[in-house]
């Protein structure tokens, strides 16, 4: 165990933070002299400037002043704009805060986290690290567990890790983002409405005469006629127009790039108006019609936020179904939730479309939507079921396996069976982790590289030095490379710790043969 009486930790980047620092006071000073003293026209490129400048040195300034200390009495941090410092007898647990970014060079972020007596979790600024072999940060996360050993009552006996797949990861980002695909699906529904009213008006619409009030004929087609002087087309990205000759009867229409090529410069054209906007535009063997979005369409936009708000959803109902769970325990993954929803969205999108206000308005329509409830219904019932969790049983691992019957003298031969299974650690039969697969039956068992047929590049497992310490569900420290449903059987390899990972059943099987009872 560490002997540590004392750690300290700084930020390793002080001389370039401090530099920053130096450069956002410098940057803003010189945008406000020039502001009060010249002025002119780059005023505002020089105020912004400067308060990039200031914004950067804030932030190197609070980096560059941050430290974390440990000692006897216990934790000490200081921030620029804060001090605190926590007892080692309030302290249930340290623990790593592991977030995964999508840079190249840095694929996660690893820092320390506080686990209070009452609950309350507290992220330490210092130490952090941007790579899984950081051994500055392991070395300073051992000597704050060897002190909190020391003066405290650690809740674990190892190093928990919590990540976006563990059960101590928050839910406030899924919800509000559930929250925010809710409420965008209830805007889209609010129009719905109006615009089965528009549809239905421009399909009813009728040309305006002479004896129309002019305050109803917003309700009725107008045609004016109209010379095209030029045509601007652009891309699909960009709006295309039409010109009319003498800014007559307006300056310009925005079209489709289609319509604007169809057209020339010359051509006399008719313009369709209804309620004050130029609706068609029709000429010689040339038509443009302004597309006007169906009720159907946003009433579909509608049910895929509501789909997409399920997601989120079914990620905050697990957090919830596993907040017994230790906080470093990974949860299952919430894609039968999302298939669920997929199979939902295959018969309720198309309903919507056809019929975004008249749901239960027809027999079919009835018929359609309650078969397609009982079928989600049978979805999400499927989706609870494959999303349980499965805590390892003891009996399973400890049960010894059958003996292969005999025949005239001589064990029957065994088929051969490839389960997917990984040894996590580098060892002389998963030599820089290079197994997926164990192959049982037709041999000993061995690791290979590959789902079978064959033994090609298999290394036999020595069954003899090996013995099975416990079976657990996977943790964070197991790493993102294991499939949330698998199991972690914790090994003793003639005193060195090994971990295998397998699905639960798979995994039983495999203890069964490395037996070394059996083995002998």
């Amino acid at each position: 165990m560490t002997d540590a009486w004392e750690v300290t930790c700084r930020s390793p980047w002080k001389r370039p933070l401090w530099f920053f620092v130096g450069l956002g006071a410098a940057g803003a000073s010189l945008a406000v002299v020039r502001l009060v003293f010249w002025g002119g026209r780059w005023d505002v490129v020089w105020s912004a400037g400067g308060l990039v400048l200031a914004l950067v040195g804030v932030a190197s300034l609070r980096g560059a002043t941050a430290r974390v200390s440990a000692d006897a009495h216990g934790l000490h941090t200081r921030t620029l704009l804060r001090r605190r410092s926590v007892p080692w007898g309030e302290v249930a647990d340290l623990r790593v805060h592991l977030k995964y970014t999508n840079t190249p060079r840095a694929q996660e972020t690893r820092r320390i986290s506080l686990l209070l007596r009452d609950g309350h979790k507290r992220l330490l600024p210092l130490p952090r690290s941007w790579s899984p072999q950081d051994q500055d940060f392991d070395a300073k996360l051992e000597a704050l567990r060897a002190l909190h050993r020391r003066y405290g009552a650690p809740e674990s006996s190892h190093i928990p890790v919590v990540s976006h797949r563990t059960a101590g990861r928050g839910w406030a980002g899924s919800l509000s983002l559930c929250a925010l695909l809710v409420a965008g699906a209830g805007v889209a529904a609010w129009f719905v409405p109006g615009m089965v009213s528009d549809e239905r008006a421009w399909r009813s619409a009728t040309p305006c005469t002479a004896g129309t009030p002019a305050t109803e004929r917003d309700t009725c087609l107008t045609t004016l006629p109209a010379v095209i002087a030029r045509t601007d087309v652009n891309g699909l990205k960009q709006p295309s127009w039409l010109y009319f000759t003498g800014g007559r009867p307006l300056e310009r229409l925005e079209v489709s790039s289609d319509a604007a090529e169809d057209f020339e410069a010359g051509d006399r054209v008719r313009l369709t108006v209804w309620r004050g906007q130029v609706r068609e535009v029709a000429g010689a063997g040339h038509m443009w019609r302004e597309h006007i979005p169906a009720a159907g369409e946003v009433a579909v936009m509608a049910a895929v936020f509501v789909l997409a708000a399920g997601y989120p959803g079914a990620q905050v109902l697990l957090r919830l179904r596993g907040r017994r769970l230790p906080d470093d325990e990974v949860l299952p993954s919430a894609v039968p939730f999302a298939a669920a929803l997929a199979g939902t969205a295959l018969w309720l999108l198309p309903l919507c479309y056809l019929h975004p206000t008249t749901l239960l308005a027809s027999p079919g329509s009835i018929v359609w939507a309650a078969a397609g409830s009982l079928v989600t219904v049978g979805l999400f019932v499927w989706a609870w079921r494959a999303t349980r969790v499965r805590t390892p049983a003891a009996a399973d691992v400890t049960e010894g396996a059958a003996e292969p019957q005999v025949t005239n003298g001589a064990a029957e031969q065994e088929t051969e069976a490839f389960l997917a299974a990984r040894f996590l650690e580098h060892t002389d039969y998963n030599p820089h982790g290079f197994g997926t697969h164990i192959v049982l039956g037709g041999g000993p068992p061995a690791v290979t590289p590959h789902p079978g047929p064959g033994r090609f590049a298999a290394k036999r497992i020595p069954v003899e030095r090996l013995s099975v310490a416990g079976v657990r569900r996977a943790r964070g420290s197991d790493g993102d490379t294991v499939p949330r449903s698998w199991h972690i059987a914790e090994l003793d390899d003639a005193g060195e710790p090994v971990r295998l990972a397998a699905a639960p059943d798979d995994l039983v099987r495999i203890i069964r043969e490395l037996d070394p009872a059996k083995a002998r």
